[in-house]
């Protein structure tokens, strides 16, 4: 199949699946890169139909921005025929991109606004970051497999997605230099989250990430005015390890 943007890409990101609803679309064919550019539009309208607006996605910035990023660029080759399916993906480094589900719920969780800048911590292939750059003033990135970073790095360039900066590092000091940010999105599971990321969040603003190790939950940290967070449980979760530093102080 023909791609638009010849890069090899490998993810770290989410890996959760709602096991109940997962499915697997055949594999069209498409005899022109006008044909296939139709049907993969047509894919990607069917998954914000079908799979987010039929559950609780209802921000319609979130589904506008699910709309237009091309998932099927952010995968290998080889599975762009199931891009838009309702499941996760794997795509090498035992990691994945994960369920169009997962993206947009957390997404709608941190409630972005056109003027915030938020931090990300995992860019994988960088799809996770093309959405919250349709959405957001700048995005700040970090990826710890330098290999993933720096392609992700070049097809977000490739794309125009010149509101995100990508950096190859270890997630858990953050990027302080670029601090306080409005929200900060974690795409892969500490044990706790990392102090650092704590300190670097706005008052007022939500840290998003799944939480734990053999058991995992997506929580949501709100900064208090005192420099305190309290936290909610939204979901059980299944995502990559967090690696790096946090896992040293396990």
């Amino acid at each position: 199949m023909r791609r638009t943007v010849q890069l090899a890409l490998l993810a770290v990101a989410l890996g959760f699946c709602l096991a109940s609803t997962c499915s697997r679309a055949e594999e069209p064919q498409a005899d022109s890169p006008k044909e296939e550019a139709a049907m993969f539009e047509t894919q990607r309208h069917s998954m914000v139909k079908k799979q987010l607006a039929r559950r609780d996605i209802v921000d319609q910035r979130v589904m506008k921005a699910m709309k237009k990023v091309l998932r099927h660029l952010f995968v290998p080759e080889t599975l762009m025929a199931h891009a838009y399916d309702d499941s996760p993906l794997p795509i090498g480094h035992q990691q994945t991109i994960s369920q169009p589900y997962i993206v947009a719920y957390m997404t709608q969780a941190i409630k972005t606004k056109p003027d915030h800048k938020v931090l990300e911590i995992g860019t994988g292939s960088g799809y996770q970051a093309a959405v919250l750059a349709e959405l957001v003033a700048h995005v700040y990135s970090i990826e710890i497999v330098e290999p993933l970073g720096q392609q992700a790095r070049l097809l977000l360039a490739e794309l125009g997605y010149d509101n995100v900066s990508v950096k190859i590092g270890d997630g858990y000091v953050g990027w302080e230099e670029h601090a306080p940010f409005d929200a900060i999105m974690l795409t892969a599971a500490p044990p706790f989250v990392p102090e650092p990321l704590l300190k670097q969040l706005q008052v007022g603003g939500v840290l998003i990430a799944p939480v734990g190790t053999h058991y995992q939950e997506l929580r949501l940290y709100t900064k208090q005015e005192d420099g305190t967070t309290v936290s909610e449980v939204l979901l059980p979760v299944r995502f990559v390890p967090m690696t790096g530093k946090v896992r040293e102080e396990e």
